[in-house]
């Protein structure tokens, strides 16, 4: 049975590798034909399947990171995940559907920070060869209001 630690230390590992820089690992987290989407709560409440940010699969994700490293300039920051305790709707041994808090704060290179997201991971999580990845996870932000500044996953 995937159970609510074994979540919570995917969560606070997924955090960190994004957190600490380590943006090259952050595709590792999921499956290899998995969906990645930031929204936010009035178009997910319309049902809109448009997102600010969108994947279906690894590699999507790994160009995303790429890219990122490669081809865009942007001002130089980092974030600070907070994550809270996720809710689980249903679990099994091998896929668990969950809920959970989030909070992201953003740290620019002058030390300014500021509250830059605030919202809840809709995730799908399946168990393979032993290990609990993502398939889905849809990052819903509280706010429409989206920072030209999104370039870090959430």
């Amino acid at each position: 049975m995937i159970d609510v630690l074994s979540l919570c230390a995917f969560h606070a590992a997924y955090a960190h590798a994004i957190d600490s820089d380590a943006l090259e690992r952050w595709p590792s987290f999921f499956t290899e034909r998995c969906h990645y989407r930031i929204t936010n709560a009035d178009n997910d409440r319309e049902g809109l399947p448009a997102g600010i940010v969108y994947a279906d699969s690894r590699a999507m994700l790994e160009d995303r990171i790429a890219a990122l490293r490669e081809a865009n300039i942007y001002e130089r920051h980092r974030y600070r995940h907070l994550v809270g305790m996720p809710l689980v709707e249903t679990a099994g041994d091998q896929v668990a559907v969950t809920r959970t808090p989030f909070m992201v704060a953003r740290i620019m290179h002058t030390g300014e920070t500021s509250l830059f997201a605030t919202g809840e991971y809709r995730d799908r999580f399946v168990r393979e060869a032993g290990r609990l990845l993502l398939a889905e996870r849809v990052a819903v932000c509280d706010s429409t209001v989206t920072d030209t500044l999104l370039v870090l996953p959430l």
